[in-house]
């Protein structure tokens, strides 16, 4: 389970980017943190990932405290960041070097089907298409078999098409061993189109204003009743995010939820 307690980071110019971040992911969970720009959910995913420290608070792995980067913890980013000098097979495998060549060999040959680039493991990252290079990261980041994946808006610069088969990829491979998902969105769909559940932030500071969870049965049609009503209660959750904390507490008093 990745825990987060007291999570706060204050930059060096006085900056207050998080305060008082509390949450926690279950195992094999798939969680979403959504709000507007400049609320800290990139923030929070580097100091998760060890790319940045925090200045107050703790994060905990599996009972173990996160301080740096961690060979347990595995990140997307938005832009793919294939090593252009190596081959489409050879990106994926890139952090096997340690197991036995046949089972190396297994696991890439394994994630290049899942994700349907079987007859482009030779090619070149500058081959693809961009929706291509992105299921690459997926497969290399998730064939480690990581206790926790972060994903940091990895499908925002892909069309909707591009982006729904993304989806399907990444949750056909996260079903492989199931590891802890943390993603940044500000998709309302994306969010409740693949979490169990949804952390709604509030800026200035940053700082998680709701949480909401997304019951429905997988894979989830976006055009059924369950899934639109989701939608309806994640965007009134992020405009309430948005209020002056007195107006949300004013609209709160009178039952005006819209």
């Amino acid at each position: 389970m990745l825990a987060i307690e007291h999570l706060g980071k204050t930059y060096a110019d006085g900056t207050k980017a998080l305060s008082n971040i509390n949450l926690s992911v279950h195992s094999g969970e798939i969680a979403a943190l959504i709000g507007g720009s400049g609320c800290g959910k990139t923030t929070i995913l580097r100091l998760i990932a060890g790319l940045d420290h925090a200045t107050g608070g703790q994060i905990i792995l599996d009972g173990e405290a996160i301080t740096g980067p961690h060979p347990a913890v595995a990140v997307v980013f938005q832009e793919p960041r294939l090593l252009p000098w190596l081959t489409v097979a050879d990106n994926i495998g890139f952090g096997l070097e340690a197991l036995p060549q046949a089972e190396r060999a297994e696991r890439i040959g394994s994630a290049l089907a899942r994700i349907g680039l079987a007859e482009h493991a030779g090619r070149w990252p500058r081959d693809l298409s961009g929706g291509q290079q992105q299921r690459v990261a997926i497969a290399r980041a998730l064939v480690t078999r990581p206790k926790l994946l972060l994903l940091d808006e990895p499908f925002s610069a892909l069309d909707a098409f591009t982006r729904a088969s993304l989806h399907g990829a990444l949750l056909d491979l996260w079903e492989d061993v199931k590891p802890t998902v943390l993603i940044v969105t500000h998709d309302v769909s994306e969010a409740v189109t693949l979490a169990d559940r949804a952390f709604v932030m509030r800026a200035h500071p940053g700082r998680v204003h709701d949480e909401l969870p997304v019951t429905l049965a997988r894979p989830r049609q976006r055009t059924s009743t369950g899934f639109e009503q989701d939608v309806r209660r994640l965007l009134e959750a992020l405009d309430d995010a948005r209020q002056p904390p007195q107006t949300a507490r004013a609209a709160e008093a009178a039952g005006h939820w819209w």
